[in-house]
């Protein structure tokens, strides 16, 4: 069986990423968000980013980005944590906004990107399982979350809704003078001569630039990490049954 995206994304990077990471004892607090989003992924856990971002008395604070995706709904809860918060949060994308992690970029009050750097935005994605009902519902799920990413990124750039739509659908990727033009961040960073290398396997994406591309490998033990993510799936969804609309 053709292992779904979202899968194959998780496998793919499975043991690259690191604990969130945050230094708090100064002027500036910094906040490093180099991980897959969603702490059922066992990267960045939102619960955790939400805690320590609350915590911090500052008047700015820096989240550092390098991140291939996620998970939508712990991007939006850690999306509305930043948006609340009183200080001018910062966010650099070091290496890679991709996916869900483009929304903690549009939360943030300004965004700068590095040099080389990547920003690309999609259609959700899921997996579903039952009969056709539940395809159904699964479909309309898609629609009203991509609807809301549309509001996000047309909020933020002021790009028409149809313009944003047909990005997302072609699955686009902005390198850092385009996401300046199209005013997804605001300004690049000149950080090195050459370009970022790319920490993470890319392949679940079709179409990944090649340069950002690594021939680096899935984990061995694959059968058991789609197990392990579809059983997170199916209770996130059996949740997402029970709250009311």
């Amino acid at each position: 069986m053709k292992t779904p995206k979202l899968l194959q994304l998780a496998i793919a990077n499975a043991g690259r990423s690191k604990p969130m990471r945050a230094e708090t004892n100064t002027e500036e607090p910094v906040i490093y968000l180099h991980g897959i989003i969603g702490g059922w992924w066992g990267d960045i856990d939102e619960t955790e980013f939400v805690k320590t971002l609350a915590a911090i008395d500052a008047s700015k604070i820096h989240l550092r980005i390098n991140s291939p995706g996620g998970d939508v709904f712990a991007s939006r809860a850690m999306m509305t944590a930043i948006a609340q918060h009183p200080a001018t949060v910062i966010g650099h994308i070091d290496g890679l906004a991709a996916s869900a992690a483009t929304g903690i970029c549009m939360a943030c009050d300004e965004v700068e990107m590095s040099q080389g750097a990547d920003f690309m935005i999609h259609e959700a994605w899921t997996i579903a399982l039952g009969n056709k009902g539940d395809m159904s519902k699964t479909s309309e799920l898609l629609a009203k979350i991509d609807a809301g990413l549309v509001r996000d990124y047309a909020a933020r750039t002021g790009q028409d809704a149809a313009q944003i739509e047909q990005w997302m659908a072609e699955e686009t990727w902005f390198d850092a003078d385009e996401a300046v033009k199209y005013k997804f961040v605001d300004r690049v960073v000149e950080v090195v001569e050459k370009r970022q290398s790319n920490a993470w396997n890319l392949s679940a994406y079709a179409n990944a630039p090649r340069a950002v591309q690594t021939s680096a490998q899935p984990s061995d033990d694959t059968d058991t990490l789609i197990a392990s993510h579809r059983n997170a799936l199916e209770r996130r969804f059996s949740l997402l049954e029970r709250t009311p609309a």
